[in-house]
């Protein structure tokens, strides 16, 4: 991967991270056209996802301050249940990150297929939201804290939005449009800094997790994806309130499609 593919897929990951259109997918695609394959590929993924996750610190970091500075006041406040509502939407992909995780390394190098159908999938889940009108709930459950990280966990999959999959499915359990990107957005950190925590270790132990990846290559990829990051998050938090992701799902219904007749020819 040279320094103009990094840059290329950096951008593309920090922009689709917070955009309901799937990042995984998008770089799957991207790393395809290159002809990036493997470790390669994986190293590079897990990199630029960290690059989004300093995104999101930065964006939101006045609501980190506000849940932290509630949460070492040690007791039982909106801040303490907030974060309890994060760590419950962690179990799902906790799971399927401790068992399933070398199923889920395989699905990302299949093909563009799947790709393909996972991005219909979005579309579906993205359409369902914006006509569903359910009522409107002041505050995320921890039940729904749960399902919603049931569709986080459902999005490992390359092409199904993680943001999409999550806001969507918030929507329909009639949370208000203003709390659910930040709730979506803060949910994916522990998750993200866990499998680099975990990639930390391998390098450690002498494992080549980047391949044959330039460093100089992977820095621009991070750099990329972390600026595009900041602005993506932005933007998406008002275009949830604004409630225009339907623009997304017809997007993910013609990006779905042009990729299966790609996989297919």
């Amino acid at each position: 991967m040279n320094g103009w593919e990094a840059l290329v897929l950096g951008i593309l990951q920090g922009l689709t991270e917070y955009l309901p259109v799937s990042s995984s997918g998008h770089l799957a695609i991207g790393s395809a056209l290159f002809g990036i394959e493997g470790e390669e590929s994986l190293a590079f993924t897990i990199l630029v996802h960290v690059a989004t996750v300093l995104s999101t610190l930065v964006v939101l970091w006045k609501e980190i301050a506000w849940i932290f500075k509630g949460l070492f006041k040690f007791e039982m406040n909106d801040e303490t249940r907030y974060v309890l509502n994060i760590i419950v939407s962690m179990i799902p992909v906790g799971i399927v990150g401790v068992f399933f995780m070398d199923e889920v390394e395989a699905v990302f190098g299949s093909g563009l297929m799947i790709v393909g159908w996972m991005l219909l999938l979005t579309a579906l889940l993205l359409s369902f939201s914006y006509y569903a009108k359910p009522r409107q709930k002041e505050k995320i459950s921890m039940k729904d804290a749960f399902i919603i990280g049931l569709a986080q966990a459902c999005a490992v999959m390359p092409g199904l939005s993680r943001s999409g999959s999550t806001i969507a499915t918030g929507l329909l359990l009639g949370n208000k449009k203003e709390k659910l990107a930040q709730f979506s957005f803060l949910m994916v950190i522990p998750p993200i800094l866990g499998q680099a925590l975990l990639d930390g270790v391998k390098l450690a132990n002498g494992e080549n997790i980047a391949g044959d990846t330039p460093a100089t290559s992977l820095l621009i990829g991070f750099i990329a994806a972390f600026l595009s990051g900041c602005l993506a998050c932005k933007w998406m938090i008002n275009i949830v309130k604004k409630g225009k992701l339907i623009y997304f799902a017809i997007y993910c219904a013609i990006a779905g499609a042009a990729t299966l007749i790609y996989s297919i020819l």
